[in-house]
């Protein structure tokens, strides 16, 4: 595909730079982490600068539409998916209404005597065993979460569910527990070695890392759930509404 700028518009060279970029963003050509020309054939395309040019490659970097890798180049970012905190679908629900296909990596499922936090949270006995289950999650191109969640023994899951189906289609359709209520604290950590064995990130890199205490009609609390997720393939969005 060929560009071109024109030098007799009023419209800054590193504006139409930028516009052009972005074309290419969008053109299949260059997506899922293809590289775009090296810098040296763009700008002399382009017939302007290296240095106007890299002000325009700097706005997209900035903006995590581009990827710049020194000594190899530079590609387009794949685009981050997006999770609303005011969106009571399932995981699975949600990344196939925005057309993503869901991967399985992992699924684990496991009885174990919750910790002091979790037991005070469901009012339990912390001798009580509760279920455990650890699923790692992404696209076909690898996995970009991993959820750690354990459920109240009243809401009467037993681990012999098919935990492929979406989670609260189980909770509601096999055992009448319908979750009306989230409660959620989101922060950003360091990936230790196990997360980021998990993810397939350098230990150290930032995750996004979220607490989900989830409720029933009641206010009863069912679900105490963790999620860990790659913080250059996901954004969690807060919406608030002033009334």
């Amino acid at each position: 595909m060929k560009f071109s700028i024109d030098h007799k518009s009023p419209v800054p060279l590193h504006i139409q730079a930028e516009n052009l970029l972005r074309t290419m963003i969008n053109d299949p050509e260059h997506l899922n982490g293809k590289f775009l020309p090296n810098e040296v054939e763009l700008a002399k395309q382009l017939a302007i600068s290296r240095s106007t040019l890299r002000q325009a490659l700097n706005k997209l970097v900035y903006e995590g539409l581009l990827i710049r890798k020194k000594g190899i180049g530079t590609k387009v970012a794949e685009p981050i998916i997006s999770s609303k905190s005011k969106n009571w679908l399932s995981f699975t629900q949600e990344m196939n209404a925005r057309g993503i296909i869901v991967k399985n990596f992992e699924l684990h499922v496991t009885w174990v005597a919750p910790d002091e936090k979790t037991a005070n949270f469901f009012d339990i006995d912390p001798s009580k065993k509760i279920l455990k289950l650890e699923r790692l999650r992404g696209k076909v191109e690898g996995p970009f979460v991993y959820f750690i969640s354990y459920f109240h023994p009243r809401v009467g899951l037993t681990g012999e569910e098919d935990f492929k189906r979406p989670l609260y289609d189980i909770l509601e359709k096999d055992h009448l527990v319908v979750a009306t209520l989230s409660k959620e604290e989101v922060g950003a950590i360091a990936a230790d070695k196990f997360i980021a064995a998990k993810l397939e990130v350098e230990v150290g890199s930032p995750i996004l890392f979220r607490k989900r205490f989830v409720f029933d009609q009641g206010d009863r609390p069912i679900e105490y759930n963790l999620g860990y997720y790659r913080a250059d393939s996901f954004v969690y969005t807060v919406e608030s509404v002033r009334e």
